[in-house]
């Protein structure tokens, strides 16, 4: 099977043609060689590549027919991504977060005038703003 049918088979993109400018990117490697969209893949190959800032290393234990569901995803692969590349996900995310919560916008008037108490006020020089 090609490997950009499988690696949408097996759920890890939603179209082949998202996986396939993956493979035009060089963010796919089978057994270390990097991979064109149309690279046969058989039971025992490890598959590398790179999606929402991870690297991701899976282990093809059988070919599907055709897209599996979700819970029969695990038939056909083994995940061998490390747990700290996850955890460092989680990190960016919460990161991310400690700004401001995604949704909330501009600051409102009350957050402004919070945020001006915190800074000095502007002294202007004499003879100015008279």
């Amino acid at each position: 099977m090609r490997i950009d049918k499988y690696l949408w088979c097996v759920r890890y993109y939603k179209t082949r043609n998202m996986v396939t400018e993956a493979c035009k990117k060089n963010h796919v490697t089978v057994n270390g060689l990097v991979a064109k969209p149309s690279k046969e893949v058989f039971a025992t190959d490890k598959i590398t590549f790179r999606k929402d800032q991870i690297t991701q290393i899976i282990t093809v234990l059988d070919i599907p027919e055709n897209r599996v569901g979700a819970k029969l995803v695990d038939i056909y692969r083994r995940n061998d991504t490390p747990a700290e590349a996850y955890q460092h996900l989680e990190l960016l995310k919460l990161s991310k977060e400690h700004y401001r919560k995604n949704g909330t916008g501009r600051p409102t008037k009350k957050d402004r005038r919070d945020i001006d108490e915190f800074l000095p006020s502007p002294t202007l020089p004499e003879g100015e703003g008279d």
